[in-house]
Protein backbone atom coordinates (compact mmCIF):
# COMPACT_ATOMS: atom_id res chain seq x y z
CA UNK A 1 0.00 0.00 0.00
CA UNK A 2 2.74 2.43 0.99
CA UNK A 3 4.78 1.73 -2.15
CA UNK A 4 1.73 2.37 -4.32
CA UNK A 5 1.13 5.68 -2.53
CA UNK A 6 4.78 6.73 -2.92
CA UNK A 7 4.79 5.96 -6.66
CA UNK A 8 1.53 7.81 -7.21
CA UNK A 9 2.71 10.86 -5.26
CA UNK A 10 6.10 10.97 -7.01
CA UNK A 11 4.39 10.87 -10.42
CA UNK A 12 1.96 13.54 -9.20
CA UNK A 13 4.75 15.92 -8.26
CA UNK A 14 6.65 15.17 -11.48
CA UNK A 15 3.64 16.20 -13.55
CA UNK A 16 3.05 19.24 -11.32
CA UNK A 17 6.67 20.26 -11.78
CA UNK A 18 5.97 20.11 -15.51
CA UNK A 19 2.85 22.21 -14.94
CA UNK A 20 4.95 25.02 -13.49
CA UNK A 21 7.30 24.86 -16.49
CA UNK A 22 4.30 24.86 -18.83
CA UNK A 23 2.91 27.92 -17.05
CA UNK A 24 6.17 29.76 -17.59
CA UNK A 25 6.37 28.69 -21.24
CA UNK A 26 2.78 29.82 -21.74
CA UNK A 27 3.59 33.48 -21.13
CA UNK A 28 3.03 35.30 -24.42
CA UNK A 29 1.46 32.24 -26.06
CA UNK A 30 -1.79 31.88 -24.10
CA UNK A 31 -3.15 33.99 -21.25
CA UNK A 32 -3.55 32.47 -17.74
CA UNK A 33 -7.34 32.43 -17.42
CA UNK A 34 -7.92 31.15 -20.95
CA UNK A 35 -5.34 28.41 -20.33
CA UNK A 36 -7.15 27.41 -17.15
CA UNK A 37 -10.53 27.19 -18.91
CA UNK A 38 -9.27 25.34 -21.99
CA UNK A 39 -7.31 22.78 -19.97
CA UNK A 40 -10.36 21.85 -17.91
CA UNK A 41 -12.62 21.83 -20.97
CA UNK A 42 -10.33 19.29 -22.63
CA UNK A 43 -9.96 17.34 -19.39
CA UNK A 44 -13.76 17.05 -19.14
CA UNK A 45 -13.98 15.69 -22.68
CA UNK A 46 -11.26 13.10 -22.06
CA UNK A 47 -12.56 11.87 -18.71
CA UNK A 48 -16.17 11.87 -19.97
CA UNK A 49 -15.17 9.52 -22.78
CA UNK A 50 -14.20 6.88 -20.23
CA UNK A 51 -16.17 7.88 -17.14
CA UNK A 52 -19.80 8.59 -18.10
CA UNK A 53 -21.06 5.02 -17.52
CA UNK A 54 -19.46 5.00 -14.08
CA UNK A 55 -20.93 8.41 -13.25
CA UNK A 56 -24.41 7.10 -14.03
CA UNK A 57 -23.87 4.26 -11.56
CA UNK A 58 -22.60 6.67 -8.88
CA UNK A 59 -25.08 9.46 -9.57
CA UNK A 60 -27.21 8.96 -6.46
CA UNK A 61 -24.17 9.52 -4.24
CA UNK A 62 -22.77 12.29 -6.46
CA UNK A 63 -26.07 14.17 -6.40
CA UNK A 64 -26.06 14.33 -2.59
CA UNK A 65 -22.50 15.69 -2.60
CA UNK A 66 -22.62 18.11 -5.54
CA UNK A 67 -21.99 21.30 -3.48
CA UNK A 68 -18.90 19.78 -1.85
CA UNK A 69 -17.54 18.41 -5.12
CA UNK A 70 -18.11 21.74 -6.85
CA UNK A 71 -16.19 23.59 -4.11
CA UNK A 72 -13.34 21.06 -4.26
CA UNK A 73 -13.10 21.39 -8.03
CA UNK A 74 -13.26 25.18 -7.88
CA UNK A 75 -10.63 25.57 -5.13
CA UNK A 76 -8.20 22.78 -5.98
CA UNK A 77 -8.48 22.80 -9.75
CA UNK A 78 -9.58 26.24 -10.97
CA UNK A 79 -8.46 28.77 -8.37
CA UNK A 80 -5.07 27.20 -7.66
CA UNK A 81 -4.04 26.96 -11.30
CA UNK A 82 -5.41 30.35 -12.27
CA UNK A 83 -3.50 31.94 -9.38
CA UNK A 84 -0.28 30.07 -10.18
CA UNK A 85 -0.34 30.86 -13.91
CA UNK A 86 -1.06 34.50 -13.10
CA UNK A 87 1.70 34.58 -10.48
CA UNK A 88 4.25 33.40 -13.04
CA UNK A 89 3.60 36.52 -15.12
CA UNK A 90 4.47 38.81 -12.18
CA UNK A 91 7.12 37.08 -10.08
CA UNK A 92 10.18 34.88 -10.46
CA UNK A 93 10.46 31.11 -10.48
CA UNK A 94 12.64 31.43 -7.35
CA UNK A 95 9.81 33.02 -5.39
CA UNK A 96 7.22 30.56 -6.64
CA UNK A 97 9.43 27.59 -5.72
CA UNK A 98 9.96 28.83 -2.18
CA UNK A 99 6.29 29.61 -1.71
CA UNK A 100 5.16 26.18 -2.92
CA UNK A 101 7.40 24.62 -0.29
CA UNK A 102 5.18 26.19 2.37
CA UNK A 103 2.18 24.08 1.34
CA UNK A 104 2.96 21.04 3.55
CA UNK A 105 3.36 23.30 6.59
CA UNK A 106 -0.05 24.85 5.89
CA UNK A 107 -1.53 21.33 5.66
CA UNK A 108 0.08 20.36 8.99
CA UNK A 109 -1.20 23.55 10.62
CA UNK A 110 -4.74 23.19 9.23
CA UNK A 111 -4.98 19.58 10.36
CA UNK A 112 -3.77 20.52 13.84
CA UNK A 113 -6.12 23.50 14.23
CA UNK A 114 -9.19 21.79 12.77
CA UNK A 115 -8.74 18.18 13.86
CA UNK A 116 -6.02 18.33 16.53
CA UNK A 117 -3.96 15.97 14.39
CA UNK A 118 -0.53 15.76 16.01
CA UNK A 119 2.83 15.88 14.26
CA UNK A 120 5.75 13.78 15.43
CA UNK A 121 9.26 15.22 16.03
CA UNK A 122 10.53 13.11 13.14
CA UNK A 123 7.98 14.66 10.80
CA UNK A 124 9.01 18.16 11.91
CA UNK A 125 12.70 17.37 11.34
CA UNK A 126 11.97 15.76 7.98
CA UNK A 127 9.85 18.69 6.87
CA UNK A 128 12.55 21.17 7.92
CA UNK A 129 15.25 19.20 6.09
CA UNK A 130 13.23 19.05 2.88
CA UNK A 131 12.32 22.74 3.18
CA UNK A 132 16.00 23.68 3.43
CA UNK A 133 16.66 21.57 0.34
CA UNK A 134 13.94 23.37 -1.57
CA UNK A 135 15.26 26.76 -0.42
CA UNK A 136 18.75 25.74 -1.54
CA UNK A 137 17.42 24.95 -4.99
CA UNK A 138 15.30 28.08 -5.20
CA UNK A 139 18.21 30.30 -4.14
CA UNK A 140 20.60 28.62 -6.63
CA UNK A 141 22.87 27.42 -3.85
CA UNK A 142 23.12 30.76 -2.05
CA UNK A 143 20.71 30.95 0.90
CA UNK A 144 21.61 34.59 1.50
CA UNK A 145 19.61 35.44 -1.64
CA UNK A 146 16.40 34.65 0.25
CA UNK A 147 16.76 37.84 2.27
CA UNK A 148 16.67 39.84 -0.96
CA UNK A 149 13.30 38.55 -2.14
CA UNK A 150 10.41 41.02 -2.23
CA UNK A 151 6.74 40.11 -1.98
CA UNK A 152 4.95 41.54 -5.01
CA UNK A 153 1.54 40.92 -6.53
CA UNK A 154 2.71 37.63 -8.03
CA UNK A 155 3.98 36.41 -4.66
CA UNK A 156 0.66 37.31 -3.06
CA UNK A 157 -1.19 35.34 -5.74
CA UNK A 158 1.03 32.31 -5.15
CA UNK A 159 0.47 32.50 -1.39
CA UNK A 160 -3.28 32.55 -2.04
CA UNK A 161 -2.85 29.53 -4.32
CA UNK A 162 -1.03 27.66 -1.54
CA UNK A 163 -3.82 28.34 0.94
CA UNK A 164 -6.40 27.14 -1.60
CA UNK A 165 -4.62 23.90 -2.40
CA UNK A 166 -3.74 23.24 1.21
CA UNK A 167 -7.39 23.65 2.13
CA UNK A 168 -8.36 21.40 -0.78
CA UNK A 169 -5.98 18.70 0.46
CA UNK A 170 -7.37 18.80 3.99
CA UNK A 171 -10.97 18.80 2.71
CA UNK A 172 -10.40 15.67 0.61
CA UNK A 173 -11.24 13.63 3.74
CA UNK A 174 -14.89 14.57 3.13
CA UNK A 175 -15.09 13.38 -0.48
CA UNK A 176 -17.69 10.65 -1.04
CA UNK A 177 -16.60 7.05 -1.50
CA UNK A 178 -17.19 6.81 -5.25
CA UNK A 179 -15.14 5.64 -8.21
CA UNK A 180 -12.27 7.93 -9.17
CA UNK A 181 -13.69 8.36 -12.69
CA UNK A 182 -16.93 9.79 -11.33
CA UNK A 183 -15.06 11.98 -8.87
CA UNK A 184 -12.72 13.37 -11.50
CA UNK A 185 -15.47 13.95 -14.06
CA UNK A 186 -17.62 15.95 -11.65
CA UNK A 187 -14.71 17.96 -10.24
CA UNK A 188 -13.23 18.68 -13.69
CA UNK A 189 -16.63 19.87 -14.88
CA UNK A 190 -16.90 22.06 -11.77
CA UNK A 191 -13.44 23.45 -12.56
CA UNK A 192 -14.46 24.21 -16.13
CA UNK A 193 -17.66 25.99 -15.07
CA UNK A 194 -15.97 28.00 -12.33
CA UNK A 195 -13.13 29.05 -14.66
CA UNK A 196 -15.39 30.44 -17.38
CA UNK A 197 -16.10 33.80 -15.67
CA UNK A 198 -12.35 34.42 -15.34
CA UNK A 199 -11.75 33.71 -19.03
CA UNK A 200 -14.73 35.90 -19.93
CA UNK A 201 -13.26 38.73 -17.85
CA UNK A 202 -9.89 38.29 -19.57
CA UNK A 203 -11.56 38.54 -22.99
CA UNK A 204 -13.83 41.45 -22.05
CA UNK A 205 -10.93 43.50 -20.70
CA UNK A 206 -8.76 42.70 -23.75
CA UNK A 207 -6.16 40.97 -21.58
CA UNK A 208 -6.56 37.71 -23.46
CA UNK A 209 -3.79 36.09 -25.48
CA UNK A 210 -5.29 33.60 -27.91
CA UNK A 211 -3.28 30.36 -28.15
CA UNK A 212 -0.77 29.79 -30.93
CA UNK A 213 0.75 26.37 -31.65
CA UNK A 214 2.79 26.34 -28.44
CA UNK A 215 -0.24 27.54 -26.51
CA UNK A 216 -2.35 24.63 -27.75
CA UNK A 217 0.43 22.15 -26.94
CA UNK A 218 0.51 23.51 -23.40
CA UNK A 219 -3.28 23.14 -23.16
CA UNK A 220 -3.03 19.47 -24.18
CA UNK A 221 -0.19 18.73 -21.76
CA UNK A 222 -1.84 20.44 -18.80
CA UNK A 223 -5.19 18.77 -19.52
CA UNK A 224 -3.87 15.21 -19.65
CA UNK A 225 -1.09 14.98 -17.06
CA UNK A 226 -1.43 17.75 -14.42
CA UNK A 227 -5.24 17.88 -14.72
CA UNK A 228 -6.35 14.25 -14.93
CA UNK A 229 -3.49 11.95 -14.01
CA UNK A 230 -1.97 14.07 -11.23
CA UNK A 231 -5.25 14.89 -9.51
CA UNK A 232 -6.39 11.26 -9.55
CA UNK A 233 -3.00 10.09 -8.28
CA UNK A 234 -2.91 12.74 -5.55
CA UNK A 235 -6.40 11.93 -4.27
CA UNK A 236 -5.51 8.23 -4.12
CA UNK A 237 -2.23 9.03 -2.34
CA UNK A 238 -4.06 11.11 0.29
CA UNK A 239 -6.54 8.27 0.68
CA UNK A 240 -3.75 5.73 1.26
CA UNK A 241 -1.47 7.60 3.69
CA UNK A 242 -3.34 10.74 4.80
CA UNK A 243 -3.06 14.44 4.01
CA UNK A 244 -0.09 15.24 6.29
CA UNK A 245 2.13 12.52 4.87
CA UNK A 246 1.00 12.97 1.27
CA UNK A 247 1.34 16.76 1.47
CA UNK A 248 5.05 16.48 2.28
CA UNK A 249 5.69 15.08 -1.20
CA UNK A 250 4.74 18.49 -2.62
CA UNK A 251 8.28 19.57 -1.75
CA UNK A 252 9.37 17.48 -4.74
CA UNK A 253 7.61 19.87 -7.13
CA UNK A 254 10.34 22.54 -7.24
CA UNK A 255 12.99 19.83 -7.45
CA UNK A 256 11.32 18.26 -10.47
CA UNK A 257 10.73 21.75 -11.83
CA UNK A 258 14.48 22.37 -11.66
CA UNK A 259 15.35 19.07 -13.33
CA UNK A 260 12.77 19.64 -16.07
CA UNK A 261 14.16 23.13 -16.62
CA UNK A 262 17.56 21.55 -17.20
CA UNK A 263 16.18 18.98 -19.65
CA UNK A 264 13.69 21.20 -21.48
CA UNK A 265 15.23 24.67 -21.23
CA UNK A 266 18.87 23.58 -21.28
CA UNK A 267 19.80 25.13 -17.92
CA UNK A 268 23.02 23.94 -16.27
CA UNK A 269 23.02 21.30 -13.48
CA UNK A 270 25.01 22.38 -10.41
CA UNK A 271 26.27 20.66 -7.28
CA UNK A 272 23.64 22.39 -5.14
CA UNK A 273 20.93 20.72 -7.25
CA UNK A 274 22.29 17.31 -6.25
CA UNK A 275 22.65 18.32 -2.58
CA UNK A 276 19.13 19.74 -2.50
CA UNK A 277 17.70 16.63 -4.14
CA UNK A 278 19.28 14.43 -1.46
CA UNK A 279 17.99 16.74 1.30
CA UNK A 280 14.42 16.84 -0.03
CA UNK A 281 14.23 13.09 -0.62
CA UNK A 282 15.90 12.42 2.75
CA UNK A 283 13.49 14.75 4.51
CA UNK A 284 10.48 13.08 2.92
CA UNK A 285 11.82 9.63 3.86
CA UNK A 286 12.46 10.68 7.47
CA UNK A 287 9.07 12.32 7.89
CA UNK A 288 7.28 9.42 6.20
CA UNK A 289 9.03 6.82 8.39
CA UNK A 290 8.04 8.80 11.48
CA UNK A 291 4.49 9.28 10.18
CA UNK A 292 4.16 5.56 9.47
CA UNK A 293 5.33 4.64 12.99
CA UNK A 294 2.95 7.20 14.47
CA UNK A 295 0.05 5.80 12.44
CA UNK A 296 0.93 2.24 13.45
CA UNK A 297 1.13 3.18 17.13
CA UNK A 298 -2.16 5.08 17.25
Amino acid sequence: MFRNAYLLLILTTLFWGGNAIAGKLAVGHISPMLLTTLRWALAVLVIAAIGLPQLRRDWSVVKRNLPLLFLLGMAGFTMFNAAMYSALTFTTAINVSIEQAGMPMFIFLANFLLYRMGVSPGQIVGFTLSLVGVALTASHGDLTRLAELDVNFGDALMLAAIVLYGGYTVALRYKPAIHWKSLMLVMCFAAFLSSMPFAAWEIATERVTWPDTRGWMIVVYTAILPSIASQAFYMRGVELIGANRAGLFINLVPIFGTLLSILILGEAFHLYHAIALVMVLGGIWLAEQSGRKRAAGS
